[in-house]
């Protein structure tokens, strides 16, 4: 399993109807072949910020399975809009887990 870490910098102003949009776009995500579960975090020192953390099965699940799909252009109509830069969009491995 990998972690998709994307920050999202929304225009300071529209983060409520960015929300609205996101609770829309999370069906879309979750319906997708190698999802396996997602957070949407707001910052609390900057509110306009925000962290999408994405689990996915592998890799090529988000990167050519989303990304490439029909489901993805509906995803980027909703939401990519709000964005101002461009969302960084990183993966990583699970290196250790612990829990208390």
């Amino acid at each position: 399993m990998i972690l998709e870490v994307a920050t999202l910098n929304v225009i300071a102003g529209r983060e409520l109807e960015f929300e609205t949009a996101f609770r829309k776009a999370s069906d879309i995500i979750a319906s997708m072949s190698g999802y396996v579960s997602h957070q949407l975090q707001c910052c609390i020192e900057h509110p306009n910020r925000y962290v999408l953390l994405v689990n996915w099965d592998s890799l090529e699940d988000h990167t050519e399975g989303f990304r490439g799909s029909i489901q993805y252009d509906e995803w980027r109509a909703l939401l990519h809009h709000f964005y101002e830069p461009f969302p960084t969009v990183e993966h990583y491995s699970l290196v250790m887990e612990n829990h208390f």
